[in-house]
């Protein structure tokens, strides 16, 4: 979450219409492609939002530090399935269990 008072807010209807953002083929960005990255994320990344009201918020900055996320894979956090979570905390508990802690 970005902080509105260091960061403009920016409602997620209005992201597609920012001047800097990528076209295809002359055409702006889908509201439902940002709607997506705020909800679900893309490659393990969400963009940051912010609710103001009824109105679902993001900033210039979050976006651009979410491209960033995006284009640098050792930037962003790795998100793990169930199993792989599952696996962790077994090899963590082994490994107590192994120093007697």
């Amino acid at each position: 979450m970005f902080d509105p008072a260091i960061e403009q807010p920016v409602p997620l209807a209005d992201v597609p219409k920012l001047k800097w953002m990528p076209k295809r083929g002359g055409k702006r960005m889908a509201f439902s492609t940002v709607w997506r990255w705020s909800m679900r994320g893309s490659g393990g990344v969400k963009l940051e939002t912010l609710r103001i009201g009824r109105t679902l918020c993001t900033s210039e900055e979050a976006l651009k530090r979410f491209f960033a996320r995006l284009t640098d894979p050792s930037a962003s956090s790795t998100t793990r399935t169930p199993t792989q979570r599952q696996r962790d905390v077994e090899r963590a508990e082994a490994e107590l269990a192994a120093a007697r802690i």
